[in-house]
């Protein structure tokens, strides 16, 4: 049995992740981000895999990372889809040398400019603020699904993650460390 992935990119676009013979269509990464969502991945996980060739990881190795920080950490705290976010700054532009204080100044700088931008587009960073209810009890989850926020409303904050991430990821690439003109 051939379970070859074919992969096909552009500069900011996944073309094509999957079996040989259906390298037809295109998408990028916030839809690619949206698309796992939809096949009930965490927001974090989802983030994190729509830019996992980005980072140098596989999509496995993406879904395994970002699996224990949806909803909050499963606690209504940060956002999962600002934590993907995350992870991704941080195997890009993270601290690589123990030590390096400019390397920890970077990386905070990224941190603090990932979370500041995600509140100031969404509100709030925090899942039960984002939402309206605590997640982290049984009666707070079930409020969320019988009124659709997470079909509803945790799409709109992973493509918010997305559109942020890119703006710093090419920005830092351009060398201006990030920062929204």
């Amino acid at each position: 049995m051939n379970h070859r992935v074919v992969q096909l990119f552009e500069p900011g676009r996944i073309i094509y992740s999957g079996p040989p013979g259906n390298e037809g269509g295109s998408m990028n990464r916030k839809e690619k981000a949206v698309e796992y969502f939809g096949k009930h991945l965490h927001c974090s996980q989802s983030v994190l895999a729509a830019f996992a060739d980005k980072c140098g990881i596989d999509e496995k190795t993406a879904f395994k990372l970002g699996s224990c920080f949806g909803s909050g950490m499963r606690k209504g705290n940060v956002c999962g889809a600002c934590t993907g976010a995350l992870m991704v700054l941080g195997l890009l532009f993270g601290e690589e040398h123990i030590g390096n204080d400019e390397e920890r100044e970077r990386t905070d700088m990224l941190n603090d400019l990932m979370m500041d931008r995600f509140k100031q587009a969404n509100g709030s960073c925090i899942c039960n603020e984002l939402l309206g209810c605590d997640i982290a009890t049984p009666e707070g989850r079930q409020y969320a699904r019988a009124n659709g926020l997470f079909r509803e409303l945790c799409p709109k904050m992973v493509e918010s993650a997305v559109d942020i991430l890119e703006d710093i990821i090419e920005n830092m690439q351009k060398g201006d460390c990030g920062e929204k003109s």
